[in-house]
């Protein structure tokens, strides 16, 4: 497959008079964080495979409010979330899915109180869909056998008890699925939640990501597996951290599926 990959955005489709079936929110993350660029890619690699008809606002999507919000600018998150809300209802937006937990949190629950009420899906959620509707298909390729364990976003799992999605996409790759003791309801967060991506920690005896990461290498995995971007970066910090990032990989849940054939 060629690496050019058209990303109409809504402005363009809007000019043709066309309605997508869904609006990638690429999020700030996926949009400018160089990590986060390539779960951005992966993805939108699987949606041009499965023909899905998609756009993206590009430069008119701004910040969903999410690190305002929670880090107690509840003004400053109004005024973000009120200038998306005008963009996406001018360009009357039924559904949404996005590769970050904190937009999906933020625009599922969120938004509807300001006057934006959208249906709002989490990436896994739409790759298990279209797994689902015979759009994509996983024979498993190269991870068959490996073991993965899968760490849950605060935002995704306990806050939107969505944790079955990502699990049956790691199955369908024919891996071996293991749990770290602190998973599902009980999961641990790795850090980054609530504003605390952009800051220095507390002073404190252990860096919560550190103790997340030891959850995961109990388990013995060759790859953890996650769905948010900000959890990839506290993931990836702690297993640089254990020196341990020649043998064991980080990576998306959409990274997974569009390697695991190589789109």
């Amino acid at each position: 497959m060629s690496n050019e990959i058209n990303v109409p955005t809504m402005a363009s489709l809007f000019a043709e008079g066309k309605q997508p079936e869904v609006l990638f929110w690429v999020g700030c993350a996926g949009s400018f964080d160089d990590r986060a660029k390539k779960i951005t890619k992966a993805f939108v690699k699987i949606l041009s495979k499965a023909n899905v008809n998609f756009a993206v606002l590009g430069t008119e999507e701004s910040c969903t409010g999410d690190p305002a919000k929670r880090s107690g600018n509840e003004f400053l998150f109004q005024m973000q979330a009120v200038t998306n809300i005008e963009v996406l209802n001018a360009y009357a937006i039924k559904k949404v899915v996005t590769a970050c937990p904190h937009c999906f949190n933020t625009l599922k629950n969120e938004y509807p109180g300001l006057g934006g009420t959208y249906e709002v899906v989490h990436h896994t959620q739409f790759l298990k869909q279209l797994l689902d509707e015979g759009r994509i298909t996983m024979e498993g390729g190269k991870f068959k056998g490996k073991r993965i364990t899968f760490h849950d976003p605060c935002y995704l799992g306990r806050a939107n008890d969505v944790y079955e999605a990502p699990r049956e996409l790691i199955r369908k790759l024919d891996a071996e699925l293991v749990e770290m003791k602190s998973c599902k309801t009980r999961g641990l967060c790795c850090g980054a939640g609530g504003a605390q991506m952009f800051k220095e920690a507390e002073k404190g005896d252990k860096e919560i990501n550190i103790e997340r990461t030891e959850q995961a290498l109990e388990v013995k995995p060759d790859i953890i597996a996650a769905g948010c971007p900000f959890c990839n970066t506290m993931m990836t910090d702690g297993v640089k951290n254990k020196e341990k990032e020649a043998s064991i990989a980080v990576m998306d849940i959409a990274e997974l599926i569009a390697s695991a054939d190589d789109l």
